[in-house]
């Protein structure tokens, strides 16, 4: 009793401070609602369908694998560290409630590792009805791939770019089927830098980044375009900024005192679970069946930047990356 009358005094006597702090809290509510961005509301079922993750053992990767497993796919976790992996497959397997969650070996930053696991899918899997090409590293040092290639184009584009052409006789055979691609918003600050590819001259972690970022959209453009009529579609699209492990090589180069700033603002920024939904908007949204080659953002259609709409380009680019891994540039 004495409790409730104490409370009553403290709304009596302090008002407008009760009513601030009221507004601010409703107010900071509904910022964080809005950052968190659109949501998947499809409740399309993938029973019987085959799904391919890359870099599904953590962040949206494995979100994504936790919902789709939900809608009852069999899902493909295609992950460099095996044990991590592994790991992640036990977890989804509990959340989702689906046993039928396997790990696959699959190192983007090697050429001989990527055919090798497409070798092994193509035999072994009956079907392939959606391929999430997900994975990826941001803003790394001036690291190389196995092959000799920038280590942030080898990965996000390269890799990703001859997984996709090794696998597309399978996605075609178990058409109607899918192909995401995880972009980013840095692509509007992306150029393709055809006569540095890898780098060499003045090499910038953001320019490499932004540059592969670029090369996802106009990858997903001109494969568009490549499979009209086969049933296969394509669609890139920005998840948000995340809180995630993709960062880990850019935080560390900033200032201490920029990051204790940082640090109250994190509340803000999409969680996993939030920042997977317009990667599973792209792979089950029934609406998007005869769209392809398009770019999304908060489970939403959007434009890309102007350097992510030029044909030329893009079919430049596909030559040049089919060159460099091997493919015929008909391929």
């Amino acid at each position: 009793m004495q409790a409730v009358t104490a409370t009553r005094l403290f709304f009596l006597q302090y008002p407008k401070t009760i009513a601030v702090v009221t507004l601010t809290g409703v107010g900071l509510f509904g910022l964080k609602k809005w950052m968190a961005g659109g949501v998947c509301h499809s409740k399309a079922r993938l029973d019987g369908k085959i799904v391919l993750i890359t870099g599904a053992n953590t962040g949206i990767g494995k979100e994504t694998a936790v919902d789709l497993a939900r809608r009852g796919a069999r899902v493909i976790l295609a992950c460099r560290d095996m044990d991590r992996a592994n790991n992640a497959a036990e977890e989804i397997k509990k959340k989702s409630g689906n046993d039928n969650v396997v790990v696959k070996k699959l190192d983007l930053a090697s050429l001989q590792s990527v055919r090798l696991f497409a070798k092994d899918v193509a035999a072994n899997e009956a079907r392939l009805d959606v391929l999430i090409n997900n994975a990826g590293v941001m803003c790394c040092p001036q690291w190389k791939t196995e092959d000799g290639f920038d280590l942030q184009f080898g990965v996000n584009h390269l890799g990703h770019f001859l997984l996709t052409n090794c696998l597309l006789d399978l996605l075609k055979q178990s058409a109607p089927s899918r192909i995401v691609n995880v972009s980013s918003l840095a692509h509007e600050r992306g150029q393709i830098n055809f006569d540095d590819i890898n780098q060499e001259i003045n090499y910038n972690p953001w320019r490499s980044y932004s540059q592969s970022k670029l090369a996802n959209v106009l990858f997903t453009r001109e494969l568009a375009k490549r499979l009209q009529g086969t049933g296969v579609t394509t669609y890139s699209l920005h998840p948000g900024v995340i809180r995630t492990e993709l960062g880990r090589h850019f935080l560390p180069t900033i200032p201490l005192w920029k990051r204790v700033l940082y640090k109250p603002f994190s509340f803000f920024i999409k969680n996993p679970t939030e920042g997977a939904q317009t990667t599973i908007y792209c792979a089950v949204e029934e609406s998007l069946q005869n769209e392809s080659g398009f770019y999304y953002s908060d489970c939403a259609r959007k434009a890309t930047a102007p350097q992510g709409r030029d044909d030329e380009a893009a079919k430049k680019l596909w030559d040049l990356s089919a060159s460099m891994v091997g493919l015929t540039p008909s391929q």
